[in-house]
Protein backbone atom coordinates (compact mmCIF):
# COMPACT_ATOMS: atom_id res chain seq x y z
CA UNK A 1 0.00 0.00 0.00
CA UNK A 2 0.94 3.52 -1.02
CA UNK A 3 0.41 6.29 1.57
CA UNK A 4 2.74 8.77 -0.21
CA UNK A 5 1.66 11.84 -1.99
CA UNK A 6 3.89 11.43 -5.15
CA UNK A 7 5.04 14.27 -7.61
CA UNK A 8 7.34 14.02 -10.70
CA UNK A 9 9.21 17.17 -11.35
CA UNK A 10 9.45 18.65 -14.95
CA UNK A 11 12.43 16.75 -16.36
CA UNK A 12 15.60 18.20 -18.30
CA UNK A 13 15.17 17.54 -22.28
CA UNK A 14 16.76 14.68 -23.41
CA UNK A 15 20.64 15.97 -24.67
CA UNK A 16 20.82 15.51 -28.28
CA UNK A 17 24.21 13.42 -29.05
CA UNK A 18 26.86 14.80 -31.51
CA UNK A 19 27.51 11.85 -33.61
CA UNK A 20 30.87 13.09 -34.04
CA UNK A 21 33.07 10.61 -35.70
CA UNK A 22 34.90 7.78 -33.34
CA UNK A 23 32.58 9.24 -31.05
CA UNK A 24 30.71 6.04 -28.74
CA UNK A 25 27.83 6.83 -30.28
CA UNK A 26 28.44 6.92 -33.63
CA UNK A 27 30.08 3.65 -33.31
CA UNK A 28 27.11 2.00 -31.85
CA UNK A 29 25.41 3.77 -34.46
CA UNK A 30 27.11 2.34 -37.62
CA UNK A 31 27.67 -0.85 -36.12
CA UNK A 32 23.34 -1.12 -35.61
CA UNK A 33 23.08 0.60 -39.01
CA UNK A 34 24.85 -2.93 -40.64
CA UNK A 35 23.18 -5.06 -38.39
CA UNK A 36 19.58 -3.91 -39.46
CA UNK A 37 20.83 -3.64 -43.01
CA UNK A 38 22.20 -7.41 -43.17
CA UNK A 39 18.77 -9.19 -41.67
CA UNK A 40 15.06 -9.17 -42.39
CA UNK A 41 12.61 -9.06 -39.71
CA UNK A 42 9.43 -10.92 -39.62
CA UNK A 43 7.05 -8.93 -37.92
CA UNK A 44 4.26 -9.83 -36.28
CA UNK A 45 0.43 -8.70 -34.82
CA UNK A 46 1.30 -8.60 -30.92
CA UNK A 47 -2.22 -8.88 -29.39
CA UNK A 48 -2.77 -9.25 -25.74
CA UNK A 49 0.76 -9.95 -25.40
CA UNK A 50 0.52 -12.58 -28.20
CA UNK A 51 2.65 -12.67 -31.30
CA UNK A 52 -0.26 -13.50 -34.63
CA UNK A 53 0.54 -13.68 -37.90
CA UNK A 54 -1.64 -13.71 -40.40
CA UNK A 55 -0.23 -14.97 -43.79
CA UNK A 56 -1.45 -11.84 -45.05
CA UNK A 57 2.08 -9.81 -45.57
CA UNK A 58 3.41 -7.10 -47.15
CA UNK A 59 7.38 -5.65 -46.77
CA UNK A 60 9.39 -2.84 -45.32
CA UNK A 61 11.47 -1.36 -47.89
CA UNK A 62 14.59 1.36 -47.71
CA UNK A 63 13.13 4.58 -49.01
CA UNK A 64 16.46 5.14 -50.59
CA UNK A 65 16.92 2.20 -51.59
CA UNK A 66 13.72 0.76 -52.26
CA UNK A 67 15.02 -2.67 -53.60
CA UNK A 68 16.38 -3.59 -49.99
CA UNK A 69 13.44 -5.44 -48.03
CA UNK A 70 14.09 -4.59 -44.15
CA UNK A 71 11.10 -7.11 -42.96
CA UNK A 72 8.07 -8.45 -43.72
CA UNK A 73 5.05 -7.67 -41.63
CA UNK A 74 1.69 -9.15 -40.92
CA UNK A 75 -1.27 -7.26 -41.60
CA UNK A 76 -4.68 -7.42 -39.29
CA UNK A 77 -7.63 -8.66 -41.07
CA UNK A 78 -11.81 -8.41 -38.99
CA UNK A 79 -10.73 -11.30 -36.78
CA UNK A 80 -7.52 -9.76 -35.38
CA UNK A 81 -8.92 -6.00 -34.86
CA UNK A 82 -11.69 -7.65 -32.29
CA UNK A 83 -9.11 -9.71 -31.08
CA UNK A 84 -7.09 -6.41 -30.29
CA UNK A 85 -10.51 -4.62 -29.23
CA UNK A 86 -11.37 -7.33 -26.72
CA UNK A 87 -7.69 -7.56 -25.61
CA UNK A 88 -8.03 -3.91 -24.53
CA UNK A 89 -11.24 -4.39 -22.93
CA UNK A 90 -9.92 -7.22 -20.71
CA UNK A 91 -6.79 -5.35 -19.47
CA UNK A 92 -8.84 -2.01 -19.68
CA UNK A 93 -9.88 -2.70 -15.52
CA UNK A 94 -6.53 -3.46 -13.88
CA UNK A 95 -4.65 -1.47 -15.58
CA UNK A 96 -7.19 1.43 -14.50
CA UNK A 97 -6.99 0.50 -10.88
CA UNK A 98 -2.97 0.28 -11.16
CA UNK A 99 -1.80 3.33 -8.91
CA UNK A 100 -0.90 5.94 -11.55
CA UNK A 101 2.59 6.30 -10.27
CA UNK A 102 3.30 3.17 -11.62
CA UNK A 103 2.39 3.34 -14.52
CA UNK A 104 4.44 6.73 -14.82
CA UNK A 105 7.38 4.38 -13.37
CA UNK A 106 6.68 2.10 -17.05
CA UNK A 107 6.61 5.19 -19.17
CA UNK A 108 9.86 6.21 -17.38
CA UNK A 109 11.80 2.73 -17.75
CA UNK A 110 10.55 3.33 -21.44
CA UNK A 111 12.55 6.48 -21.66
CA UNK A 112 15.67 5.05 -19.65
CA UNK A 113 15.66 2.12 -21.96
CA UNK A 114 15.29 3.95 -25.44
CA UNK A 115 18.12 6.44 -23.79
CA UNK A 116 20.61 3.82 -22.97
CA UNK A 117 20.25 0.24 -24.35
CA UNK A 118 17.85 0.87 -27.24
CA UNK A 119 19.07 4.28 -28.17
CA UNK A 120 21.18 3.10 -31.27
CA UNK A 121 18.59 0.36 -31.98
CA UNK A 122 15.70 2.53 -32.66
CA UNK A 123 17.46 5.34 -34.48
CA UNK A 124 18.84 3.29 -36.88
CA UNK A 125 15.35 1.74 -37.30
CA UNK A 126 14.04 5.05 -37.91
CA UNK A 127 16.89 5.65 -40.62
CA UNK A 128 16.69 3.09 -42.37
CA UNK A 129 12.80 2.80 -42.52
CA UNK A 130 12.03 6.45 -42.75
CA UNK A 131 14.97 7.60 -44.76
CA UNK A 132 16.37 10.18 -41.87
CA UNK A 133 19.38 11.24 -41.29
CA UNK A 134 21.68 10.93 -38.41
CA UNK A 135 20.86 13.94 -36.63
CA UNK A 136 17.16 13.88 -37.81
CA UNK A 137 16.74 10.42 -36.19
CA UNK A 138 18.36 11.54 -33.22
CA UNK A 139 16.12 14.43 -32.47
CA UNK A 140 12.71 12.16 -33.18
CA UNK A 141 13.21 8.65 -32.48
CA UNK A 142 15.46 8.76 -29.49
CA UNK A 143 15.06 12.28 -28.01
CA UNK A 144 11.80 13.63 -28.16
CA UNK A 145 10.11 10.47 -27.61
CA UNK A 146 12.35 10.32 -23.94
CA UNK A 147 10.49 14.07 -23.77
CA UNK A 148 7.32 12.49 -24.02
CA UNK A 149 7.51 10.07 -21.76
CA UNK A 150 9.40 11.95 -18.93
CA UNK A 151 8.02 15.23 -19.79
CA UNK A 152 3.63 13.36 -19.55
CA UNK A 153 5.24 11.86 -15.89
CA UNK A 154 5.27 15.45 -14.59
CA UNK A 155 2.13 16.81 -16.54
CA UNK A 156 -0.06 13.75 -14.97
CA UNK A 157 1.66 14.82 -11.50
CA UNK A 158 -0.08 18.31 -11.89
CA UNK A 159 -3.15 17.11 -13.20
CA UNK A 160 -4.13 14.64 -10.99
CA UNK A 161 -2.88 17.30 -8.03
CA UNK A 162 -5.72 19.96 -9.60
CA UNK A 163 -8.08 19.11 -6.90
CA UNK A 164 -11.52 21.91 -5.36
CA UNK A 165 -11.93 23.46 -2.27
CA UNK A 166 -13.23 21.18 1.08
CA UNK A 167 -16.08 23.70 2.88
CA UNK A 168 -17.47 23.05 6.20
CA UNK A 169 -18.39 19.64 7.33
CA UNK A 170 -17.77 18.24 3.73
CA UNK A 171 -14.19 16.48 1.81
CA UNK A 172 -14.58 17.93 -1.96
CA UNK A 173 -12.34 15.46 -4.19
CA UNK A 174 -11.82 14.86 -8.23
CA UNK A 175 -10.74 11.51 -9.54
CA UNK A 176 -9.49 11.69 -12.83
CA UNK A 177 -11.07 8.05 -14.69
CA UNK A 178 -9.41 6.74 -17.39
CA UNK A 179 -12.06 6.88 -20.77
CA UNK A 180 -14.88 3.99 -20.35
CA UNK A 181 -13.30 1.91 -23.64
CA UNK A 182 -10.55 1.44 -26.03
CA UNK A 183 -8.45 4.14 -27.02
CA UNK A 184 -7.54 3.84 -30.96
CA UNK A 185 -4.15 5.33 -32.01
CA UNK A 186 -3.84 5.79 -35.43
CA UNK A 187 -0.01 7.48 -36.06
CA UNK A 188 1.75 8.57 -38.86
CA UNK A 189 5.24 7.65 -40.89
CA UNK A 190 7.06 10.87 -40.10
CA UNK A 191 7.92 11.00 -36.67
CA UNK A 192 8.06 8.02 -34.14
CA UNK A 193 7.77 10.12 -31.40
CA UNK A 194 4.25 10.51 -32.74
CA UNK A 195 4.00 7.14 -33.21
CA UNK A 196 5.13 6.05 -29.25
CA UNK A 197 3.10 9.11 -27.98
CA UNK A 198 -0.10 8.33 -29.88
CA UNK A 199 -0.46 5.07 -27.49
CA UNK A 200 1.66 6.18 -24.38
CA UNK A 201 0.33 9.21 -23.51
CA UNK A 202 -3.30 8.02 -23.14
CA UNK A 203 -1.96 4.47 -21.65
CA UNK A 204 -0.32 6.87 -18.81
CA UNK A 205 -3.86 8.12 -17.80
CA UNK A 206 -5.00 4.30 -17.51
CA UNK A 207 -6.38 3.77 -21.21
CA UNK A 208 -5.95 0.68 -22.91
CA UNK A 209 -5.03 1.23 -26.59
CA UNK A 210 -5.57 -0.85 -29.98
CA UNK A 211 -2.31 0.96 -32.03
CA UNK A 212 -2.28 1.08 -35.90
CA UNK A 213 1.31 2.13 -37.16
CA UNK A 214 1.61 3.50 -40.50
CA UNK A 215 2.58 0.92 -43.20
CA UNK A 216 5.83 2.95 -44.06
CA UNK A 217 6.58 3.22 -40.49
CA UNK A 218 6.07 -0.70 -39.23
CA UNK A 219 10.27 -1.21 -38.10
CA UNK A 220 10.82 1.31 -35.77
CA UNK A 221 7.14 1.04 -34.54
CA UNK A 222 7.87 -2.60 -33.91
CA UNK A 223 11.05 -2.20 -32.14
CA UNK A 224 9.19 0.26 -30.01
CA UNK A 225 6.31 -2.57 -29.08
CA UNK A 226 9.03 -4.45 -28.11
CA UNK A 227 10.71 -2.04 -26.14
CA UNK A 228 7.05 -1.53 -24.19
CA UNK A 229 6.77 -4.97 -23.32
CA UNK A 230 10.52 -5.04 -22.24
CA UNK A 231 9.60 -2.24 -19.72
CA UNK A 232 6.63 -4.02 -17.99
CA UNK A 233 3.64 -2.37 -20.42
CA UNK A 234 1.44 -5.36 -19.37
CA UNK A 235 0.06 -7.52 -22.38
CA UNK A 236 -3.47 -5.75 -23.79
CA UNK A 237 -2.48 -2.24 -22.25
CA UNK A 238 -1.14 -1.75 -26.28
CA UNK A 239 -2.35 -3.88 -29.03
CA UNK A 240 0.16 -3.52 -31.93
CA UNK A 241 -2.17 -4.20 -35.29
CA UNK A 242 -0.71 -3.08 -38.92
CA UNK A 243 -2.59 -3.45 -41.86
CA UNK A 244 -4.85 -1.52 -43.98
CA UNK A 245 -6.70 1.21 -42.95
CA UNK A 246 -9.98 1.02 -44.03
CA UNK A 247 -10.07 -3.04 -43.06
CA UNK A 248 -9.06 -1.77 -39.62
CA UNK A 249 -10.78 1.43 -39.40
CA UNK A 250 -14.17 -0.64 -40.02
CA UNK A 251 -14.22 -2.77 -37.15
CA UNK A 252 -13.02 -0.04 -34.69
CA UNK A 253 -15.74 2.48 -35.54
CA UNK A 254 -18.24 -0.10 -35.48
CA UNK A 255 -16.92 -1.18 -31.60
CA UNK A 256 -19.61 0.31 -29.22
CA UNK A 257 -16.78 0.63 -26.86
CA UNK A 258 -14.56 3.14 -28.66
CA UNK A 259 -13.83 6.03 -26.45
CA UNK A 260 -11.30 7.87 -28.03
CA UNK A 261 -9.33 8.74 -31.50
CA UNK A 262 -5.48 9.72 -31.06
CA UNK A 263 -5.06 10.51 -34.74
CA UNK A 264 -1.93 12.40 -36.64
CA UNK A 265 -2.15 12.41 -40.40
CA UNK A 266 -3.57 13.99 -43.24
CA UNK A 267 -6.72 16.10 -42.86
CA UNK A 268 -8.96 14.48 -45.35
CA UNK A 269 -8.45 10.82 -43.19
CA UNK A 270 -9.55 12.68 -39.79
CA UNK A 271 -12.37 14.22 -41.54
CA UNK A 272 -13.33 10.54 -42.74
CA UNK A 273 -12.60 9.22 -39.34
CA UNK A 274 -15.06 12.05 -37.89
CA UNK A 275 -17.39 10.87 -39.93
CA UNK A 276 -17.23 7.27 -38.96
CA UNK A 277 -17.55 8.80 -35.40
CA UNK A 278 -20.47 10.63 -36.43
CA UNK A 279 -22.47 7.82 -38.28
CA UNK A 280 -22.04 5.41 -35.57
CA UNK A 281 -23.09 7.92 -32.60
CA UNK A 282 -25.88 6.43 -31.61
CA UNK A 283 -24.51 3.21 -30.97
CA UNK A 284 -21.42 4.45 -28.99
CA UNK A 285 -21.21 3.97 -24.79
CA UNK A 286 -20.15 7.42 -24.64
CA UNK A 287 -19.42 10.42 -26.86
CA UNK A 288 -15.29 9.17 -28.14
CA UNK A 289 -13.06 11.69 -27.83
CA UNK A 290 -11.10 13.14 -30.99
CA UNK A 291 -8.15 14.32 -30.63
CA UNK A 292 -6.28 15.20 -34.20
CA UNK A 293 -3.14 16.68 -35.75
CA UNK A 294 -3.37 16.52 -39.33
CA UNK A 295 -2.72 19.22 -42.44
CA UNK A 296 -0.95 22.28 -42.77
CA UNK A 297 0.34 24.99 -45.13
CA UNK A 298 2.60 26.54 -43.17
CA UNK A 299 4.78 29.66 -43.85
CA UNK A 300 6.81 32.02 -43.40
CA UNK A 301 6.25 35.82 -43.71
CA UNK A 302 8.77 38.24 -44.41
CA UNK A 303 8.87 41.80 -43.17
CA UNK A 304 11.03 44.48 -45.13
CA UNK A 305 12.96 44.94 -42.18
CA UNK A 306 13.84 41.44 -41.93
CA UNK A 307 17.98 40.15 -42.41
CA UNK A 308 17.97 38.43 -45.74
CA UNK A 309 20.77 35.79 -44.86
CA UNK A 310 18.75 34.88 -41.73
CA UNK A 311 15.61 34.25 -43.35
CA UNK A 312 17.51 32.01 -46.33
CA UNK A 313 18.89 30.20 -44.26
CA UNK A 314 15.58 29.66 -42.35
CA UNK A 315 14.09 28.90 -45.41
CA UNK A 316 16.16 26.03 -46.50
CA UNK A 317 16.37 24.24 -43.41
CA UNK A 318 12.81 24.92 -42.77
CA UNK A 319 11.42 23.92 -45.97
CA UNK A 320 13.97 20.85 -46.64
CA UNK A 321 15.11 19.20 -43.91
CA UNK A 322 13.39 15.71 -43.43
CA UNK A 323 12.36 16.25 -46.93
CA UNK A 324 9.48 18.82 -45.96
CA UNK A 325 7.97 16.05 -44.41
CA UNK A 326 7.57 17.54 -41.35
CA UNK A 327 3.45 19.02 -40.41
CA UNK A 328 5.49 21.85 -39.30
CA UNK A 329 7.42 22.01 -42.16
CA UNK A 330 7.26 25.59 -44.52
CA UNK A 331 5.82 25.58 -47.74
CA UNK A 332 4.91 29.10 -48.65
CA UNK A 333 6.63 32.47 -47.92
CA UNK A 334 5.96 36.19 -48.88
CA UNK A 335 8.53 38.33 -49.41
CA UNK A 336 9.27 42.01 -50.16
CA UNK A 337 10.56 42.37 -53.57
CA UNK A 338 13.83 44.70 -52.06
CA UNK A 339 14.75 41.50 -50.24
CA UNK A 340 13.71 38.60 -52.39
CA UNK A 341 16.99 38.90 -54.53
CA UNK A 342 19.35 38.56 -51.54
CA UNK A 343 17.14 35.74 -50.08
CA UNK A 344 16.97 33.84 -52.75
CA UNK A 345 21.07 33.95 -53.11
CA UNK A 346 21.37 32.45 -49.56
CA UNK A 347 19.10 29.96 -50.54
CA UNK A 348 21.12 28.61 -53.49
CA UNK A 349 24.57 29.24 -51.41
CA UNK A 350 22.57 26.63 -48.96
CA UNK A 351 21.78 24.51 -51.44
CA UNK A 352 25.20 24.52 -53.40
CA UNK A 353 26.24 22.72 -50.07
CA UNK A 354 23.95 19.98 -49.85
CA UNK A 355 24.45 16.45 -50.84
CA UNK A 356 21.55 14.01 -50.83
CA UNK A 357 21.35 10.36 -50.99
CA UNK A 358 21.97 7.50 -48.67
CA UNK A 359 21.31 7.82 -44.90
CA UNK A 360 24.05 5.92 -43.09
CA UNK A 361 26.04 8.62 -45.49
CA UNK A 362 26.72 10.97 -42.76
CA UNK A 363 27.31 14.42 -44.65
CA UNK A 364 24.39 13.67 -46.97
CA UNK A 365 21.67 16.04 -45.36
CA UNK A 366 18.80 15.11 -47.80
CA UNK A 367 17.54 11.91 -48.14
CA UNK A 368 14.85 10.34 -49.66
CA UNK A 369 11.11 10.51 -49.30
CA UNK A 370 8.69 8.24 -47.86
CA UNK A 371 7.00 6.19 -50.59
CA UNK A 372 6.74 5.86 -54.53
CA UNK A 373 3.19 7.54 -53.58
CA UNK A 374 4.41 10.31 -52.03
CA UNK A 375 7.14 10.97 -54.82
CA UNK A 376 4.23 11.06 -57.36
CA UNK A 377 2.64 13.11 -56.14
CA UNK A 378 5.51 15.57 -55.11
CA UNK A 379 6.71 15.44 -58.68
CA UNK A 380 3.09 16.18 -60.32
CA UNK A 381 3.19 19.57 -58.40
CA UNK A 382 6.95 20.14 -59.80
CA UNK A 383 5.55 19.45 -62.88
CA UNK A 384 2.43 21.78 -62.87
CA UNK A 385 4.82 24.20 -61.90
CA UNK A 386 7.51 23.69 -64.81
CA UNK A 387 4.40 23.68 -67.05
CA UNK A 388 2.40 27.37 -65.85
CA UNK A 389 2.97 30.61 -67.24
CA UNK A 390 2.28 31.68 -63.66
CA UNK A 391 5.12 30.34 -62.12
CA UNK A 392 8.87 30.01 -61.88
CA UNK A 393 10.99 26.99 -60.83
CA UNK A 394 14.23 28.86 -59.09
CA UNK A 395 16.14 26.24 -57.61
CA UNK A 396 15.73 22.09 -58.07
CA UNK A 397 13.03 20.88 -59.83
CA UNK A 398 14.68 17.31 -60.14
CA UNK A 399 13.82 13.81 -59.10
CA UNK A 400 14.75 10.40 -59.52
CA UNK A 401 13.26 7.30 -58.09
CA UNK A 402 15.19 4.59 -60.50
CA UNK A 403 16.79 3.19 -57.32
CA UNK A 404 15.56 5.50 -54.04
CA UNK A 405 12.53 7.99 -54.01
CA UNK A 406 14.92 11.44 -54.27
CA UNK A 407 13.42 14.82 -54.89
CA UNK A 408 15.47 17.76 -55.02
CA UNK A 409 14.73 20.61 -52.80
CA UNK A 410 12.72 22.75 -55.04
CA UNK A 411 11.88 26.37 -54.95
CA UNK A 412 9.20 27.90 -56.59
CA UNK A 413 7.88 31.37 -57.49
CA UNK A 414 5.02 32.52 -58.43
CA UNK A 415 3.11 35.44 -59.10
CA UNK A 416 -0.36 34.27 -58.40
CA UNK A 417 -0.42 34.05 -54.58
CA UNK A 418 -4.05 31.77 -55.53
CA UNK A 419 -1.20 29.18 -56.88
CA UNK A 420 -2.40 25.52 -56.59
CA UNK A 421 1.20 25.12 -54.89
CA UNK A 422 0.93 28.03 -52.37
CA UNK A 423 -2.76 26.97 -51.21
CA UNK A 424 -2.69 22.81 -51.47
CA UNK A 425 -0.57 20.65 -48.87
CA UNK A 426 2.46 18.61 -50.51
CA UNK A 427 4.05 17.16 -47.84
CA UNK A 428 7.63 17.10 -49.67
CA UNK A 429 10.61 18.91 -50.04
CA UNK A 430 8.53 22.42 -52.29
CA UNK A 431 8.83 26.06 -51.63
CA UNK A 432 6.62 28.16 -52.98
CA UNK A 433 7.24 31.95 -52.71
CA UNK A 434 5.10 35.24 -53.63
CA UNK A 435 7.58 38.29 -54.05
CA UNK A 436 5.17 41.30 -52.49
CA UNK A 437 5.38 44.99 -53.39
CA UNK A 438 7.11 46.51 -49.99
CA UNK A 439 4.55 48.84 -49.46
CA UNK A 440 1.63 46.50 -49.52
CA UNK A 441 3.01 44.96 -46.66
CA UNK A 442 -1.11 44.56 -44.85
CA UNK A 443 -2.74 42.67 -48.02
CA UNK A 444 0.48 40.28 -48.19
CA UNK A 445 -0.36 39.45 -44.16
CA UNK A 446 -4.29 39.32 -45.31
CA UNK A 447 -3.19 36.77 -48.46
CA UNK A 448 -1.34 34.98 -45.87
CA UNK A 449 -4.26 34.67 -43.00
CA UNK A 450 -6.49 33.85 -45.60
CA UNK A 451 -5.21 31.68 -48.24
CA UNK A 452 -4.74 28.48 -46.51
CA UNK A 453 -7.56 26.26 -44.83
CA UNK A 454 -4.91 25.26 -42.53
CA UNK A 455 -3.58 26.59 -39.16
CA UNK A 456 -0.73 24.78 -37.78
CA UNK A 457 2.87 26.38 -37.61
CA UNK A 458 4.09 29.95 -38.90
CA UNK A 459 6.79 32.05 -38.70
CA UNK A 460 7.37 35.72 -38.75
CA UNK A 461 10.57 37.96 -39.59
CA UNK A 462 11.91 41.01 -39.41
CA UNK A 463 13.90 43.70 -36.80
CA UNK A 464 11.05 45.93 -36.49
CA UNK A 465 9.30 44.73 -33.44
CA UNK A 466 6.55 46.46 -33.38
CA UNK A 467 6.01 45.88 -37.16
CA UNK A 468 6.08 42.37 -36.18
CA UNK A 469 3.58 42.81 -32.77
CA UNK A 470 0.87 44.19 -35.57
CA UNK A 471 1.50 41.09 -37.97
CA UNK A 472 1.35 38.57 -35.07
CA UNK A 473 -2.25 40.00 -33.87
CA UNK A 474 -3.37 39.87 -37.27
CA UNK A 475 -1.92 35.73 -38.00
CA UNK A 476 -3.20 34.68 -34.29
CA UNK A 477 -5.74 32.14 -35.81
CA UNK A 478 -3.14 31.35 -39.08
CA UNK A 479 -1.10 28.89 -36.11
CA UNK A 480 -1.03 27.33 -33.37
CA UNK A 481 3.03 27.18 -33.06
CA UNK A 482 3.67 31.23 -34.04
CA UNK A 483 7.81 31.75 -34.40
CA UNK A 484 9.28 35.17 -34.36
CA UNK A 485 12.58 35.28 -36.12
CA UNK A 486 13.05 31.03 -36.44
CA UNK A 487 11.98 28.41 -38.85
CA UNK A 488 8.60 27.41 -38.44
CA UNK A 489 9.67 23.52 -37.07
CA UNK A 490 11.82 21.96 -34.18
CA UNK A 491 8.85 22.19 -31.73
CA UNK A 492 10.68 20.94 -28.30
CA UNK A 493 8.66 18.69 -25.65
CA UNK A 494 8.04 20.81 -22.81
CA UNK A 495 9.00 24.11 -24.50
CA UNK A 496 6.43 24.04 -26.93
CA UNK A 497 3.52 21.75 -27.11
CA UNK A 498 2.67 21.06 -30.83
CA UNK A 499 -0.67 21.86 -32.38
CA UNK A 500 -2.90 23.46 -34.55
CA UNK A 501 -6.35 24.70 -35.32
CA UNK A 502 -8.43 25.14 -38.27
CA UNK A 503 -8.04 22.54 -40.54
CA UNK A 504 -5.13 21.10 -39.27
CA UNK A 505 -6.74 19.96 -35.93
CA UNK A 506 -8.28 19.87 -32.53
CA UNK A 507 -5.10 21.90 -30.84
CA UNK A 508 -4.95 19.34 -28.25
CA UNK A 509 -1.25 20.26 -28.04
CA UNK A 510 1.12 17.09 -27.51
CA UNK A 511 3.56 17.86 -24.89
CA UNK A 512 1.71 19.89 -22.89
CA UNK A 513 -0.77 18.69 -20.20
CA UNK A 514 -3.76 19.62 -22.75
CA UNK A 515 -3.34 16.51 -24.52
CA UNK A 516 -3.33 14.08 -21.24
CA UNK A 517 -6.53 16.44 -19.93
CA UNK A 518 -8.36 14.66 -23.09
CA UNK A 519 -7.54 11.17 -21.46
CA UNK A 520 -9.59 11.20 -18.39
CA UNK A 521 -12.86 11.81 -17.04
CA UNK A 522 -13.06 13.72 -13.89
CA UNK A 523 -15.41 12.28 -11.68
CA UNK A 524 -16.57 15.14 -8.49
CA UNK A 525 -16.94 13.28 -5.22
CA UNK A 526 -18.33 15.03 -2.38
CA UNK A 527 -18.15 13.27 1.37
CA UNK A 528 -20.50 14.67 3.88
CA UNK A 529 -18.73 14.13 7.15
CA UNK A 530 -22.22 14.65 9.32
CA UNK A 531 -25.92 14.73 7.17
CA UNK A 532 -28.33 16.40 8.34
CA UNK A 533 -31.38 14.65 10.04
CA UNK A 534 -34.31 18.22 9.58
CA UNK A 535 -35.32 19.05 6.56
CA UNK A 536 -36.21 22.57 7.62
CA UNK A 537 -34.38 25.32 6.15
CA UNK A 538 -33.40 27.70 8.91
CA UNK A 539 -35.86 30.79 8.92
CA UNK A 540 -38.48 27.34 9.26
CA UNK A 541 -37.28 26.56 12.66
CA UNK A 542 -38.22 30.16 13.87
CA UNK A 543 -42.05 28.98 14.80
Amino acid sequence: MKNAVFNFPLPANEPVKSYLKGSPERVALEAELKRQSSVELDIPLIIGGKEVRTGNTGKVVMPHDHAHVLATYHKAGPEEVRMAIKAALDAHEEWAELDWTVRASIMLKIADLLAGKYRAVINAACMLGQSKNFYQAEIDSACETIDFLRYNAAFASKIYGIQPKSGPNQINSVEYRPLEGFIFALTPFNFTSIASNLSMSPALMGNTVVWKPSTTAILSNYYLMKIYEEAGVPAGVVNFIPGSGAVIGKEIFASKDLAGVHFTGSSATFNTLWKQVGENIANYRSYPRLVGETGGKDFIFVHPSAVAEEVGNAAYCGAFEYQGQKCSAASRMYVPKSLWPAVLEKIKDTAAKVRMGDVCDPMNFINAVIDETSFDNIASYIEYAKASKDAEIVLGGGYDKSKGYFVEPTVIVTTDPHFKSMEEEIFGPVLTVYVYDDADVDKAVELCDTTSPYGLTGAIWGRDRLALEKISRRLKYAAGNFYINDKPTGAVVGMQPFGGARASGTNDKAGGEFNLIRWVLPRAVKETLVPPTDHRYTYMKEE
